[in-house]
């Protein structure tokens, strides 16, 4: 698979202040397999410790000195290690948090010696802070399933591909380039972008396979749930997880999970699925300005699931009724389009930002209104509306802009792309002027682009 991560990889790996690298992702996006394949492509022997499964090695680390820890490795694998020609990984870290406060000494003391570290429940080590953190001393890479356009590169449809991302908004989209890719697409709604799933669907072209991993996948977090803080019962975890995909694109209300259960609870284990990134939160923010996360309501958040093949095996959709659907939205009362969406705008951003997705929301008597997503483009806040229809639908939409007196504004549907000059009147009689971007849902992962070239 060609991950969009392996061009950072390369940039870090000759970077002249390379600091030890920290891979954050859920379990099953590809961290072990992308440092094995970025190992393999440089050349560079590997020396990979899994914590995990190999409890005892933590011990080679118990002294400060790097040069001691290398000897240490050097005798237990019988081999000189070359520090300048290979790389020290170090898997599932979180086990060994001693291990990731050392990291330090690598940075200052062995800075020819690349080093990675990566865990499936790094968030946890992340936010206890007994142990003594190695600010400024290390780097961070975030890593989420393939977006669309690295799935596109996985089914070897490189040219369409390479159309998609050369793709200018003021070009025609012919109808059947954009038939062809909207079919792939909605492929990628129900395997997702999970690599071991990608890769039975490339291999097998059975969605009877695909079906039978995201379960085995499913039943992996379950299994997961016993190393989580907090002792929560199984089954409390289980629900909270199996309420996400039916919750999409709603306000998240801990009582229409479980009414009896105390909501403390509830968000305590909300934090725990969010801490092992089996569900980002979808903060509510009034979006007058950048950083968004600046004006975020703690009371209002949605969630969305780690993977759309998982959330759709999940809701039991089918092929056939994807297919027969013309417009995405129209799927699960237009949960799973959020979900994409939503799923898609977590990798517009260079790998060393951490993912975090907004929207806006209104709730006043008389004038309630929502707008799906809101992200920063440079210093601007665009909105973005994830509909079927024409701009005389957009009501939430045209409230926003006329409100924030925002110049572009995009939707996100099944049609093909287009641009347009909205003129309307408020209910007041003030005219709202705004360029609307309506891009096809293939488009997501262009957005800034398309920005870019607006």
């Amino acid at each position: 698979m060609n991950r969009k991560s392996l061009n950072y990889l390369k940039d870090w790996i000759i970077s002249p202040d390379r600091k030890p690298l920290v891979i954050r992702g859920a379990r099953q996006v590809g961290k072990t397999w992308l440092v094995r394949h970025f190992a393999k492509m440089s050349g560079k022997q590997l020396i990979e410790i899994n914590f995990e499964k190999q409890p005892s090695q933590a011990s080679l680390f118990d002294s400060n000195d790097p040069q001691q820890i290398l000897l240490n490795l050097s005798t237990l694998h019988h081999e000189t290690i070359d520090p300048e020609n290979c790389f020290l990984f170090l898997d599932e870290i979180q086990t060994a948090p001693d291990i990731f406060s050392k990291l330090r000494w690598f940075a200052e003391d062995l800075p020819q010696l690349p080093v990675i570290a990566a865990g499936s429940l790094l968030e946890f080590l992340l936010s206890d802070h007994a142990f003594s953190m190695p600010v400024g001393r290390i780097s961070y890479m975030h890593l989420e399933p393939l977006s669309f356009e690295e799935f596109l590169l996985a089914r070897e449809k490189k040219t369409l591909h390479d159309y998609l991302t050369e793709y200018n908004i003021t070009n025609v989209m012919p109808l059947a380039i954009h038939e062809q890719i909207t079919s792939l697409f909605k492929e990628y709604l129900l395997v997702g972008g999970l690599p071991a799933v990608v890769m039975s669907w490339i291999t097998e072209r059975s969605f009877n396979k695909v079906s039978k991993i995201q379960h085995d996948l499913i039943a992996t977090y379950r299994d997961d749930f016993a190393k989580y803080k907090g002792r929560i019962a199984i089954e409390r975890l289980d629900e909270v997880m199996s309420a996400v995909p039916k919750m999409l694109g709603q306000k998240f209300i801990f009582s229409k999970v479980n009414s009896s259960v105390q909501s403390s609870t509830m968000k305590h284990i909300v934090n725990l699925l969010e801490k092992a990134r089996i569900c980002h939160r979808v903060f509510a923010s009034a979006a007058n300005g950048v950083p968004l996360a600046a004006e975020i309501k703690e009371k209002y958040f949605k969630e969305i699931f780690l993977d759309t093949g998982l959330c759709s095996m999940m809701l039991g959709l089918s092929l056939n009724e994807i297919n027969a659907a013309n417009e995405i939205t129209l799927i699960n009362h237009g949960g799973i389009a959020e979900q994409v969406v939503g799923q898609l705008l977590r990798t517009i951003n260079p790998p060393y930002v951490e993912p975090a997705l907004y929207y806006w929301l209104r709730e006043e008597k008389g004038s309630n209104a929502e707008i799906d997503y809101v992200i920063q483009h440079g210093s601007n806040v665009i909105p973005i509306e994830v509909k079927a229809g024409s701009t005389g639908t957009l009501k939430s939409l045209h409230f926003y802009m006329g409100l924030k007196k925002s110049p572009i504004a995009i939707r996100i549907n099944s049609d093909v792309p287009s641009k347009t000059n909205v003129e309307i009147k408020d209910h007041r009689g003030v005219k709202i002027q705004y360029v609307l971007i309506s891009i096809p849902f293939y488009l997501t992962g262009q957005i800034h682009r398309l920005l870019e070239e607006t």
